[in-house]
């Protein structure tokens, strides 16, 4: 999830915190419904958005021997219990009960750093999760902790990239391929306009060398290039030197389908109605890779109903059917909620069968 930086960049990660913590990042809305409804349909065979009605902004989710964890950005906010980053659980993808803090704060961490989308990831008996890390210098770095069961105490292994070469580094999402090999996908800043793409944050992967290294072997796979991906026109960005109109990419995710590789992503900005969820395709897991849309086809704003959904997963179901589990703005703009929509795989690309939704749905 992209802050809203501009200089200095303390403004906006005061908002942010604001919306994370006692509540307010924008003015509400009036009539805005889209995640805002706590209500659940009785009968088990349905669902009602949102799946979890408290805070749960970014939501990663790790399937593992038939139970769902998601993990949440919590900003500077730490949890009851000291910890970092709301943890819920469900056999069901609809009901979820939360559980302790993911993630033991870092050494040296200070109490206004801020901690952002989090996601899991299994490998040989252990569970990694990969975080972003903000410092009060506005420079965010992707870090990896370890643990020996999904649901923690998590506790901080590696720093992943320099806080030198690449000063803003986000939304970190592991995959590993068919031949084992796992690679980080990211978003990072890109202030140039090379190839006619727009200047702002986009998509990046490394591969993993081990699960707490990168090897070094960065690329970039998806720059902006459509008018609706813009995040602020004007922005002041000192970090590099002028004013832009930034655009965003961010949140990748990976779904291999058919034999391609289907790259989603959030687009545009994380506050308004226009941010959502597209995609673009490639035949190798490095891309290239091609077919962003020139809107977002995925998920979408809807005025007077659903604002800012995004930022997501995608799992299966117990059903068998893929889902998007994403987080969209309650109806006064306090916190960002958990939805669950059903996704299809039509020969026009990746679809929602209904959605955003907000009335009963036939539940996974």
């Amino acid at each position: 999830m992209l802050p809203n930086r501009s200089t200095p960049l303390s403004i906006s990660r005061r908002r942010f915190v604001a919306a994370l913590g006692a509540g307010g990042a924008l003015l509400a809305s009036g009539g805005l419904g889209g995640c805002a409804s706590a209500r659940r349909n009785p009968t088990p065979a349905t669902y009602t958005n949102p799946v979890y009605a408290g805070s749960m902004p970014d939501p990663g989710v790790l399937l593992h021997e038939g139970m769902y964890y998601a993990f949440g950005t919590t900003g500077a906010e730490r949890k009851s219990d000291g910890r970092i980053f709301t943890l819920l659980r469900s056999a069901d993808l609809v009901h979820w009960d939360e559980r302790r803090g993911a993630l033991t704060p870092p050494t040296g961490a200070a109490p206004t750093d801020q901690f952002w989308a989090p996601e899991a990831a299994y490998h040989d008996g252990r569970f990694y999760l990969y975080y972003t890390h903000g410092r009060a210098d506005g420079r965010f770095v992707v870090r990896v902790a370890e643990s020996r069961a999904p649901e923690g105490p998590y506790t901080d292994a590696a720093v992943l990239q320099d806080w030198q070469d690449n000063p803003f580094a986000i939304d970190a999402h592991p995959y590993q391929d068919d031949d084992g090999a796992w690679y980080l996908f990211y978003a990072r800043d890109y202030p140039d306009t090379e190839g006619g793409a727009f200047a702002g944050t986009a998509i990046a992967v490394d591969r993993l060398a081990s699960m707490t290294r990168l090897a070094g072997e960065g690329r970039t796979l998806l720059r902006a290039r459509h008018p609706w991906t813009l995040f602020e026109a004007n922005r002041r960005m000192d970090a590099y030197g002028g004013v832009f109109d930034w655009h965003t990419l961010e949140a990748p995710w990976i779904r291999k389908h058919g034999g391609k590789y289907y790259l989603f992503y959030s687009g545009s900005n994380w506050q308004s109605e226009h941010y959502g969820v597209d995609y673009a395709v490639a035949d190798h897991v490095l891309g290239p890779y091609t077919g962003q849309g020139d809107a977002a086809r995925i998920l979408r704003g809807e005025p007077g109903r659903v604002r800012g959904p995004g930022h997501h997963s995608v799992v299966a179901g117990r059903d068998g059917a893929d889902y998007v589990v994403y987080h969209a703005w309650d109806a006064q703009m306090q916190v960002r909620q958990m939805c669950i929509d059903r996704l299809l795989w039509t020969p026009s690309g990746p679809r929602l069968a209904h959605g955003p939704t907000t009335t009963p749905q036939p539940a996974p």
